[in-house]
């Protein structure tokens, strides 16, 4: 019986830059903080992870429609999201040793030294964790990578690499409109690069200055909308059944609370159970001024529980913020929505103008602007509001690892102690698939049906040909890379066409056909 332990995070990086995971950029040079570079198998989990959520969530949808727009964005976007202006941390210097650092991460940074620095200063509460010297006043830093466009620099032609992918969705959202068969509700979905010139990038790659995110917008109809579309709006007190077919008189809160449980079953999709992550719904005063719901989903680090993803109910700030300083429209035309408020007489008409100013005032916003609000609604036309779930592809990689990460104690056949390395990928995530072992490399017949089912596999999905050494050796090679699947071609395989097919986690073995095996793994890698 093998004695199972979780290692560090030290642990697990040794490991990943042994196997071909992930490497520190630029390491000939010295590296480059915050910046990672994944190698041969890192790059591979790196393909599948996105992959995964962009089959679950744009390709397994018929509602969500996708995105590839470019890092490089009109500086107006950013000031009409407000990044321009607000998107920064306070940072703050040691006047000793120079060291930049993030002021709110200082109590975090302090936690993680190994050897704790006292103050200098006698007294002082608000020192280094490097060396303990004073530190400056906190001062904002604007997040954002500041590039010029063009052969001159000149301030007129500043750009910005992009923070976030969402904002580019945003802005193209008139034309996806316009251009695609979708009514509101649907989505839109985009991968990609962002960058934000982190102060203290730290916890590996947990928080990085250059890292990769998945985004989704689902636009959806205001509540008031669905009132008179449907004389109702289903709320959470309702108990919807968010497991079967969406609902066209859902409420807004119904569907945040939809989109956080669909994230929830693709993180068990790829791997994560739900007993290793926890929902943290952010309290009325953690909100951005413009959300009106946001639930965090956490993962326990090795260095502590941190947010996952975020899934978050963001009203129609940012489609009215681009419409306001573009000067362009997002409203949408709904006509059954025109149709509706067509059946509503005057006294009707009123009574429903005169709820929703009630409810706007309640909600600090002005009752004429709710009045004109609900004049559109009558003519059929709304911005639309929007649920937002967005994932880093560099941290769910990380949970991903960490989950997979064990260290076996085991007793070899002689009984002496032994320890199997092993990372528990689940098939669909996994950077290798199978492995394909003659088990005699040198006996002819072995070898090239090896070789044959190598080939065979390999244009289903990723397969590694191994042959050198021990076979236990080469087991011990594909549990560190996480292979769910090896496969040993031996004598008996020349004669009745079966083969040894080991589990990785088990490591129990079973003879198998071609037909058969192909059959396992393709369940287990459908979504």
């Amino acid at each position: 019986m093998a004695e199972e332990s979780k290692s560090s995070l030290d642990a697990l990086s040794a490991l990943c830059k042994r196997r071909g995971f992930i490497y520190h950029s630029s390491e000939i040079y010295g590296g480059m903080p915050g910046f990672w570079d994944y190698g041969p198998l890192g790059s591979e989990l790196k393909q599948n992870v996105k992959q995964a959520w962009w089959q679950f969530t744009v390709r397994g949808r018929e509602d969500v429609a996708g995105l590839d727009a470019t890092i490089i964005m009109h500086p107006k976007i950013w000031k009409a999201s407000g990044h321009l202006d607000t998107f920064a941390d306070p940072m703050t210097m040691c006047k000793d040793c120079k060291k930049l650092m993030r002021a709110d991460q200082i109590g975090d940074i302090y936690a993680d030294q190994k050897k704790k620095p006292q103050p200098k200063a006698a007294g002082s509460d608000f020192f280094c964790p490097y060396c303990g010297g004073e530190l400056t006043e906190p001062k904002p830093f604007n997040l954002m990578f500041k590039t010029v466009v063009g052969p001159i620099d000149d301030p007129s032609n500043v750009a910005y690499l992009r923070p976030e992918t969402a904002q580019a969705i945003f802005a193209q959202f008139t034309n996806v409109v316009s251009t695609s068969r979708f009514a509101v509700p649907f989505g839109i979905a985009q991968m990609g690069k962002s960058f934000r010139n982190e102060v203290t990038p730290r916890n590996y790659t947990f928080r990085s200055r250059e890292f990769e995110q998945m985004e989704l917008e689902f636009f959806i109809r205001p509540d008031e909308a669905v009132e008179i579309l449907h004389g109702h709006v289903v709320t959470l007190a309702d108990r919807p059944n968010l497991d079967g077919p969406v609902q066209d008189d859902w409420g807004w809160e119904v569907w945040h609370k939809y989109w956080v449980e669909q994230r929830k079953k693709f993180l068990n999709a790829v791997g994560l159970p739900t007993e290793r992550f926890v929902e943290y719904w952010q309290k009325p005063d953690e909100l951005a001024h413009y959300a009106r719901a946001c639930v965090d989903i956490e993962y326990d680090f090795p260095f502590g529980r941190q947010e996952l993803e975020g899934i978050a109910a963001r009203g129609d700030f940012d489609l009215t913020q681009h419409q306001k300083h573009s000067g362009v429209s997002q409203m949408v035309f709904d006509d059954p929505l025109k149709q509706a408020a067509k059946k509503m007489d005057e006294a009707a008409r009123k009574a429903f103008v005169e709820k929703v100013q009630a409810d706007w005032v309640a909600r600090g916003r002005d009752a004429v602007a709710a009045e004109k609000f609900c004049l559109g609604l009558f003519e059929g036309k709304y911005v639309p509001h929007v649920i937002e779930p967005s994932a880093g592809v560099d941290r769910l990689m990380l949970a991903l690892l960490c989950e997979a990460y064990e260290e076996q104690q085991l007793k070899d056949d002689k009984g002496k102690d032994d320890v199997r390395t092993v990372l528990h990928f689940h098939p669909k995530v996994a950077p290798v698939k199978a492995a394909v072992f003659p088990l005699i490399k040198k006996d002819e017949a072995q070898y090239r049906f090896a070789r044959g089912l190598f080939e065979k596999l390999r244009k289903r999905f990723n397969v590694q040909w191994d042959v050198s050494g021990a076979i236990g050796r080469r087991y011990r090679r594909q549990d560190e890379a996480g292979t769910p699947w090896c496969i040993t071609v031996d004598e008996q395989t020349t004669k009745d066409g079966t083969f040894t097919v080991r589990d990785r986690d088990s490591m129990e073995q079973k003879r198998m056909t071609t037909a058969e095996f192909l059959a396992m793994a393709e369940e287990a890698l459908e979504f």
